[in-house]
């Protein structure tokens, strides 16, 4: 019995990621930067993908020093965090060509 596995690789699928030519990366940047500012907080994800993510916060606790869980963060800082996850996904998923 064929597996569905089976069957994309017969078909011939290509798993790869599609590479951006060089004369697209222009285009492309453009494209990113008006999707990326459309978004909800659309400047706080550009700010993400330009400066980094956030660092998060730390605190000293029993002279332990540990990072903030998301449950503490302040309200902003909530924000820049969900925003970096949403910067990340724009770029590893990209956009389509047209």
């Amino acid at each position: 019995m064929t597996t569905l596995a089976d069957k994309v690789i017969l078909s011939g699928a290509d798993n790869r990621l599609s590479m951006l030519g060089k004369d697209m990366y222009d285009s492309w940047k453009s494209r990113m930067e008006l999707y990326m500012v459309n978004r909800k907080h659309g400047r706080m994800i550009i700010e993400s993908v330009e400066n980094g993510p956030l660092l998060w916060p730390t605190f000293e606790e029993n002279e332990v020093t540990r990072l903030k869980k998301y449950s503490e963060l302040s309200a902003t800082e909530a924000i820049q965090a969900d925003c970096d996850v949403k910067a990340t996904n724009i770029i590893l998923q990209g956009l389509p060509p047209e």
